[in-house]
Order: C-alpha cells, then sequence, then structure tokens
C-alpha cells in the first residue's frame, strides 16, 4: 500500500480530492508553485520582497545574527516557558516597549503565528469582533479558530466602521497600518478616537509599518494591542505582540501557540535588536526610500499606468486577468526584472496585479527602467503567453 495512492481498494478518496484541486487550480492559473530564487540574483533588479530598507544584506546586521549565534548558538531549544526565553529575548522585548509605549511584549517565530494566537487566544465564541474587509488572512484565520463572531466594515472607511461599532460597543476593532496587497494605510487616529468613546479596544497589525512609518503613528497612544514583525522592514525573521502587562501575562499563560512552539531564536532576536538600532541610527534610509517611493509614482503616471493611490512602498499596478499577470511578470523576469504576480483569491476576482514594492537600495535607473518595461508589456495586447 502506497500512502493516499493507489491500493486494492481503489483509489483513496483524499488523493483524488488532491488531484482533483490540483487540476482545478491549474485550469483557472491560480496553481501556486514554489521556484527557488538566488540569495543575490545575478543580473536581476528585485521588486518583489518587503525588504524596505535593504537591511536583509546589511553587513553590519549580517555579522550581529553571526555574534549572536556564537553567543547563543543557531537555536532556542526549547518553548520561551522552558527554556527558551533568554537575555537576547528579553532586551529585545524591552527595545520594542521603548520605541512603542507598550508596558510589555512577547516574541514569536513569524508575524502569521503572532495574529492567528494572539486571535484565537483573547476572543470567545460569545465575543463580536469588528475587522476591516481587507484585513489580513492571518487575523481572519485566528478569528474563525476562536469561535467569535466576525463583522466586517468596509475597507479604510471611517463612516462604515462608525456605524458598526454604534451598535456594538465594548468590543474590539482589528485593522492593520499599512495594507500588504495596496499599500494604502489605514485612518489609525480616527479609529482610536471612535474605540476610546465607545469603549472598543484597537488592534493593529503593524507589519507593513513598522520600521518606515512614524512612530506616532501606532503606538501605546492609539492602540490598545499592536502586531509588528521584523520579516519586513527589518529584514530578519520573526514578530512580537505589544500590549499592557496583563495582556501579555495572559496571552503567556494561555497562547497555545506560545506555550508549545520552539522560542524565535536568540540570534534571530539579537539580529532584530541590532535592525532596530540600524533604522534608528541611519535615517537617510527612509529619506531614499520616500525618494523612491515619489520617483516610482511620478514616471508610472508619465506613463499612464495604472496605479493605486498608495505612497508606501507598496505600488500595485492593476492588470486584471489572472492569466495575464502571469504572463507579464514571467516577460519582466526575461528582462531582468522580478515583480510580484498577485491573483485571486489573495485579491479580489478581477483585481490582479504586478505588486511592486520598493525598497531603499533601488536606483532611479532601475526604477525608471522598470517602469518603461511594463508599459510596453501593457501596451501590447498580443503579450498573452510565457
Amino acid at each position: 500500500m502506497t500512502l493516499l495512492g493507489q491500493t486494492d481498494m481503489g483509489q483513496h478518496p483524499l488523493t483524488e480530492r488532491i488531484s482533483n484541486k490540483l487540476a482545478d487550480l491549474q485550469a483557472a492559473g491560480l496553481l501556486r508553485q514554489r521556484h527557488v530564487s538566488e540569495t543575490k540574483p545575478h543580473a536581476m533588479v528585485d521588486f518583489s520582497h518587503n525588504d524596505y530598507l535593504g537591511l536583509a544584506h546589511e553587513p553590519a546586521l549580517v555579522r550581529a545574527l553571526y555574534a549572536g549565534a556564537q553567543q547563543y548558538g543557531v537555536g532556542s531549544r526549547a518553548s520561551p516557558l522552558v527554556s527558551g526565553y533568554n537575555q537576547a529575548h528579553f532586551a529585545l522585548e524591552q527595545r520594542l516597549c521603548e520605541l512603542t509605549g507598550h508596558q510589555a511584549c512577547m516574541l514569536f517565530s513569524s508575524g502569521f503565528s503572532a495574529n492567528n494566537a494572539l486571535m484565537k487566544t483573547l476572543f470567545r465564541n460569545k465575543d463580536t469582533v469588528l475587522a476591516d474587509k481587507l484585513v489580513h488572512a492571518s487575523v481572519i484565520d485566528g478569528l474563525k479558530d476562536s469561535g467569535s463572531q466576525i463583522r466586517r466594515f468596509l475597507h479604510n472607511d471611517v463612516n462604515s466602521a462608525t456605524r458598526l461599532i454604534e451598535r456594538n460597543p465594548h468590543t474590539a476593532v482589528v485593522t492593520e497600518s499599512v495594507f500588504s496587497m495596496d499599500g494604502d494605510i489605514a485612518p489609525i487616529a480616527e479609529l482610536s478616537r471612535l474605540c476610546q468613546q465607545h469603549n472598543c479596544w484597537l488592534i493593529v497589525d503593524d507589519a507593513h509599518g513598522f520600521g518606515v512609518l512614524p512612530s506616532s503613528f501606532v503606538n501605546a497612544n492609539n492602540v490598545d494591542i499592536q502586531v509588528v514583525t521584523f520579516g519586513k522592514a527589518l529584514g530578519g525573521q520573526g514578530a512580537a505582540i505589544l500590549a499592557s502587562k496583563n495582556v501579555i501575562d495572559y496571552l503567556v499563560a494561555t497562547s497555545r501557540e506560545y506555550i508549545y512552539s520552539t522560542a524565535l531564536s536568540p540570534a534571530n532576536a539579537q539580529l532584530a535588536l541590532a535592525a532596530i538600532n540600524w533604522q534608528q541610527d541611519h535615517p537617510q534610509l527612509l529619506t531614499q526610500l520616500t525618494a523612491n517611493i515619489a520617483l516610482f509614482r511620478q514616471v508610472a503616471l508619465e506613463h499612464q499606468l495604472e496605479i493605486t493611490p498608495s505612497m508606501t512602498a507598496i505600488q500595485p499596478i492593476m492588470i486584471g486577468d489572472n492569466h495575464r499577470v502571469l504572463v507579464i511578470a514571467e516577460h519582466l523576469k526575461q528582462q531582468g526584472f522580478l515583480v510580484g504576480a498577485i491573483r485571486s483569491p489573495t485579491v479580489p476576482i478581477g483585481q490582479a496585479r504586478l505588486r511592486i514594492t520598493l525598497n531603499a537600495q533601488h536606483q532611479a535607473s532601475d526604477i525608471c527602467a522598470l517602469v518603461s518595461a511594463v508599459a510596453q508589456l501593457i501596451q501590447h495586447n498580443d503579450v498573452n503567453d510565457i
């Protein structure tokens, strides 16, 4: 007998289910597959990642990771509540609290696990949670696991949020700071005032804002719980939940993801701390990123490309068709540009787009060349096959 394969009794139902699903995804142009990428692609300009400040290859941070591994070893070896929590974790948590004003912090190995653990641990089936229509999948999955009632307000629509909050006071509102597919920024100040008026908690997934937006935008003064990640602007790995001491004590004591998972490696914790300090000490990185964003938008508008109002490093170019966006992305790769081809169900049907992400290391000439290449491909209606 072969696992999930053909037996004397016929094909296993899981085998049939898997085969049929793969065929359906392939036919719809939605089959997602892994592709090995080079660490530093030669002759390729990468506009596909979330390393907004270009810190993933910063030599000083490579040395910080190496030093952390030399001091602590390559892994934490245990869960945080057994023996996997040490001085490197504590120092990073203290620095994050210092930056954001929150009382306490806890670390996770990824932003997805942090969001998921937070939602399923904090809420129960009698709770109602109000969430932005486009909030991240990790939040939605966690809320579904909690059994809570999810009410969605229109994306970044304060009036829609107001109506829901007025009908559901004494609950919680969940949003993101920067939305990962559209690159737009949430109305945090307005939502914070609404939540304070109606005794609601405001929870913000700050994954794509932390490190690139001003620290005053999301902090303990305007949100109750803040989730940050180290794999975007900081160029590393891991995540953190920041909140009051009571909330963090509760999550540490009751979150199954935290209790039963091996802790983030101390070397990665030391790297995240070094990346925070590096970013703080090199404000020119944000200055250059801002300049690159402005240049991209200027050149894209000159080429009459359909872009969104985003003023962040995430700059989508709308294509529409799932297959066509894959074809264009492949042609761009052949010309030396790596870009993300985003399709449904990640975005709504008909809103497939090239997800261009800019960083502080991009050269002006590369940005202009990319925009020119995209414009030429879009204008050629016969670009239909890879």
